[in-house]
């Protein structure tokens, strides 16, 4: 079928939805849902059989539902109805939640269901519950419902949908989601920031200054601690606060000042954070208890784990050099094999357009800025390429993006989640000519077959690439598990099977003597400085476009078009097939 997704924005869900249809042979298109006649213009070029909005902020037009049927991915149980379901379920505790698929009517998430799909709750943001649990049941849920609506088959009466338990709620707004530090215990104040995750944030203030707070973690070592001082920030940790509570404390690890953008808690705050002590861990590497910690190390055997929780995947300057700093220790180490798992939700996305954008409201110089963050990637990108004393492994059970899919590439393997999405191009920030020494990785990897320009392919279609596609285009090395917890397991197997393997130094050995071949054909320093050569100009050059694309990014500015090569229904030559 011809099945158009009509969408706020390309985000993760819709991304995973159009490869999984396409996959099972359906024609794709998308269009951002900007305005009704916009909607109106893209329907009529596409003449679609179906429609399916995955992420909407606003309702469809009567125009369009009344004449088109319309599937409406709602991230809540049959019943549900508002725009905070997955707020409510996370604030009010739930334990079990899912995903229903509605057909569009007049009455908001009140249509006819065509499919639904439940999951177990985590204690988790919403950002890192809608990229997993939500993702993977709409998944589900879609497929089931577009093979039903292709069979003739007709949906469900809400009213008489047997044990529908969801109702009507409200838009959840500021005064629900209130923190009182004075009564509110840790796992309370959790409970409310992860509901608010990513959009909108928690309303509050920090040293007395009105901004919304995200990204929060526990801070065992001081549960059950006096009730005095809550409230009260009490120390930091590299770029997060810590804030008492009445039975202990939590970290606040960014935060948005009022008008600002959404940074590190201690860059919103660089005054205010200087003069807080420091609360180191005991050991800077070793996982001892549950508190803040955005690198750590763990060893198994001869197989050795590099943990980097990055927040939404972005590594920021510093952030680069302590991993490389960590990278360079973990080389050191007694182990065979080293496991880079990055974290739960982004392995990377690449260089931190937020920390660079702040440079741009003070004093700092945002192309400075691209450009120390960028020379970070690479020195940690060449850090990896050289380790020739281990296997080294990128095992990626969240999404990665950008310059983050080309370093991760910078490893022996890559072992990727399936579900999880990978975007390896820099185009869409601003027509970036994108380091990480892809230039030399990438056609190592998946090279011209002597038809076409496989790499060039890759990077101008700004196409994403499920788990299954790239190992299919030589992009990745395995399509593991999707279950996270089998995925884990599935990793250290293969890990410690390597790290065992008879033929081990044998297989070093060849490693190096590639490395060296490599070298002597041309050096790493010249792709490096032919890479660079390109981004300087988008840096530095005549032409804003990367400045321009980054501003509206971290504004989250509306979307005033679709892109052209998601909107195929928009290409010049375009004609409904016969």
């Amino acid at each position: 079928m011809r099945i158009l997704l009509l969408t706020h924005a390309f985000n993760s869900l819709t991304q995973r939805l159009g490869a999984e249809l396409t996959r099972r042979g359906h024609e794709i298109s998308i269009e951002f849902d900007i305005a009704d006649s916009v909607t109106e213009e893209a329907v009529a070029l596409f003449k679609p059989d179906l429609i399916v909005a995955p992420y909407l902020r606003r309702a469809i037009p009567e125009s369009i539902w009344k004449h088109h049927v319309c599937l409406v991915v709602h991230p809540g149980i049959v019943g549900d109805r508002g725009p905070s379901a997955l707020d409510w379920a996370l604030q009010d505790g739930e334990s079990e939640w899912g995903v229903t698929v509605l057909q569009a009517e007049a009455e908001m998430d009140a249509g006819p269901v065509w499919a639904t799909a439940a999951f177990p709750m985590r204690a988790a943001k919403k950002s890192s519950i809608y990229r997993n649990e939500v993702t993977q049941a709409a998944v589900t849920a879609v497929l089931r419902a577009v093979e039903r609506y292709a069979a003739g088959e007709a949906p469900t009466p809400l009213a008489a949908w047997p044990e529908a338990r969801g109702r009507l709620r409200p838009l959840m707004k500021q005064p629900e989601r209130a923190i009182d530090w004075l009564h509110d215990d840790s796992a309370t104040v959790l409970r409310k920031i992860n509901a608010a995750d990513g959009v909108p944030g928690v309303a509050d203030s920090l040293f007395g200054i009105p901004c919304h707070i995200f990204d929060a973690w526990p801070e065992a070592s001081l549960a059950g601690v006096s009730p005095a001082g809550a409230g009260r920030v009490i120390g930091r940790r590299e770029t997060a606060l810590l804030r008492r509570t009445c039975d202990g404390a939590v970290w606040i690890g960014h935060v948005r000042r009022e008008g600002g953008i959404k940074l590190p808690a201690s860059l919103a705050f660089p005054a205010e954070s200087s003069v807080l002590a420091e609360v180191p861990l005991p050991t800077w590497w070793r996982i001892e208890y549950a508190t803040w910690q955005d690198i750590a190390w763990e060893e198994s055997g001869e197989v050795g784990w590099l943990h980097f929780e990055f927040y939404n995947g972005a590594m920021s300057t510093t952030q680069c050099r302590r991993l490389h700093e960590a990278l360079a220790w973990a080389r050191t180490r007694p182990v065979r094999v080293i496991v880079l798992a990055g974290g739960a939700d982004f392995w990377s996305n690449g260089i931190h357009l937020n920390v660079i954008e702040a440079a741009s409201l003070g004093d700092g110089s945002p192309a400075d800025e691209s450009w120390n963050n960028i020379n970070a990637m690479n020195d940690l990108a060449l850090e990896l390429i050289n380790s020739g004393r281990q296997i080294t492994v990128a095992a990626l059970a969240g999404n990665a993006g950008a310059g983050g899919c080309f370093l991760a590439r910078a490893a022996d393997l890559v072992w990727v989640r399936d579900g999880v999405m990978l975007n390896p191009h820099y185009k869409n920030m601003g027509n970036l000519y994108g380091s990480e020494y892809w230039t030399y990785l990438l056609p190592r990897r998946v090279g011209d077959d002597g038809v076409g320009d496989k790499c060039g392919a890759i990077m101008r279609n700004r196409q994403p690439l499920t788990a299954q596609a790239a190992v299919e285009i030589g992009f990745s090395d395995a399509c593991l598990a999707g279950d996270m917890a089998a995925f884990r397991v599935d990793v250290a197997r293969r890990a410690m099977e390597i790290a065992a393997a008879p033929d081990l130094a044998e297989r070093l050995a060849a490693k190096r003597e590639r490395r060296a071949r490599d070298e002597a054909e041309k050096p790493l320093a010249a792709y490096r400085e032919e890479e660079l050569a390109q981004m300087r100009r988008n840096f530095y050059g005549f032409d804003p476009s990367y400045h321009v694309a980054r501003h509206h990014f971290v504004r989250k500015s509306l979307a005033s078009w679709t892109p052209r090569h998601l909107a195929r229904h928009r290409d010049l030559g375009w004609t409904v097939p016969e």
